[in-house]
């Protein structure tokens, strides 16, 4: 069914501020500069008076957020503060909500502060004019600094960017891809970007892609999305985890959704926000559900028939990969789910031949047959076989790239990530992963 895959190469793309001095549309800044001594000092500030401030003082670092009113509060990590070693560069990131201090040590970014600007009494950060106004600046033995939209300090979630039919989105011989940028910390600080895979495997940045959601005010880096060329129009499915909480006991059912939207621009280069409405998507009769995410749709050139895949949660974490189908987006029922898993995401649809299978991740969390292994199903999720390829870590979501009929001697390729953190321990789960490529052999 489809060929057995080895891995020709691994890609883990950082940057804290790409495109210098472009204009910010969503919560996703950065602020980076070269040390000169041990005494230095980063900031975003507003008009109204608001100031994100990080400080380095001979090796111990700070956070300070100075309020429109004038007041200020300061936060330091006693575990976590104080360098290693004396680093090189200084960083400041604003990642949805979050406000961080990172200092580069030992040629790697450690995070070294984090607070949520929510519960410190900080600005509205999802209001679009207001994160508009923000400037950086720098103080004291710092050189070169650079502000500009955040970047990533991994990918997870690779999709790859397709038509209608779920054959790829090609573009100067390179596959687009969507991924998840992961931001110094859980959930919360990740966005959506788009990425070019290169015939020599190489991925490159290409886009960024946030949203605005149908039942609230501001601009979300949700993310686990898949972007789709319909006609003349981009669809764009994703999930809203960018407000999705790392404290338990916030976690709301219901919450986490899967959210469409409509656009002719070109998403494909630059950054975007975009509107969204909800996407309604069926769950198992006689199973709970707290929330749905992951989403891949494909319409039949056959039969015109829109399949939608995803994954539902009876609870946070014990999620299965489901199968909708309709005549449109707006009339799905229920066509298949896979309610024997509890850990098994990524739920991907793919055409060999002339039927439709669908992949998954099976993570390690499943039963004892059922983990660590991409499996294949058929539309009504029933098990047919799995994907010869090695299984990373986390539960990574197996993106197979058919050969370009176009260019001879093209292979299989599958495109993945593991669940390798970044950052240091206070970064800690939602900082993964690398990019994984593999090849059929």
């Amino acid at each position: 069914m489809l060929p057995p895959f080895e891995i020709v190469a691994r890609h883990r793309p950082i940057a804290l501020v790409t495109s210098p001095d472009a204009p910010l549309l969503a919560p996703y800044a950065a602020v980076e500069a070269t040390l000169t001594g041990t005494r230095g000092a980063l900031s975003l500030a507003h008009p109204d008076g608001t100031c994100l401030t990080v400080r380095l003082d001979d090796g111990r670092t700070a956070l300070a957020v100075r309020r429109a009113d004038g007041t200020e509060q300061t936060a330091r990590s006693r575990r976590h503060g104080r360098t290693g070693v004396p680093p090189d560069r200084l960083g400041l990131t604003l990642t949805g909500s979050h406000l961080a201090v990172l200092t580069h040590e030992k040629e790697r970014w450690v995070v070294r502060g984090r607070i949520d600007l929510r519960t410190s009494g900080g600005p509205d950060t999802r209001d679009a004019d207001w994160i508009g106004a923000l400037r950086g600046a720098g103080s004291g033995a710092v050189t070169g600094v650079r502000t500009g939209p955040f970047g990533q300090l991994g990918l997870r979630d690779i999709r790859m960017v397709s038509h209608a039919d779920g054959t790829p989105y090609r573009t100067g011989g390179a596959v687009l891809l969507t991924a998840t940028s992961a931001g110094p910390g859980f959930f919360d600080t990740a966005h959506t970007s788009l990425w070019a895979l290169t015939p020599d495997d190489r991925v490159e940045h290409r886009a960024d892609l946030f949203f605005g959601r149908p039942d609230r005010p501001g601009v979300y880096g949700d993310h686990a999305t898949h972007l789709l060329r319909d006609g003349d129009r981009w669809l764009v499915a994703t999930s809203t985890w960018s407000d999705f909480p790392a404290d338990k006991k916030e976690r709301v059912p219901g919450a986490l959704r899967v959210t469409l939207a409509e656009s002719s621009a070109d998403l494909t280069t630059g950054r975007h926000v975009l509107a969204t409405r909800e996407l309604a998507l069926p769950t198992a009769p006689g199973v709970p559900s707290v929330g749905t995410w992951d989403p891949h749709l494909v319409r039949d050139p056959a039969t015109g028939t829109w399949l939608v895949g995803y994954v539902s949660a009876r609870r946070f974490f014990d999620f299965h990969p489901v199968l909708a189908a309709g005549p449109s987006l707006d009339d799905l029922t229920l066509h298949g789910a896979a309610t024997d898993r509890r850990a098994t995401e990524g739920t991907t649809l793919l055409r060999v031949g002339d039927t439709w299978r669908v992949l998954a991740g099976d993570g390690r969390d499943n039963p004892r047959a059922t983990r660590g292994r991409f499996p294949i199903f058929d539309t009504a999720l029933r098990e047919q076989g799995t994907v010869d390829a090695p299984y990373p870590t986390n539960i990574p979501w197996p993106t197979v790239v058919p050969p370009d009929p176009e260019v001879g001697g093209d292979t299989w390729r599958l495109v993945t990530f593991n669940g390798h953190p970044y950052g240091g321990s206070l970064a800690g789960y939602g900082t993964h992963g690398d990019v994984v490529v593999m090849r059929e052999h």
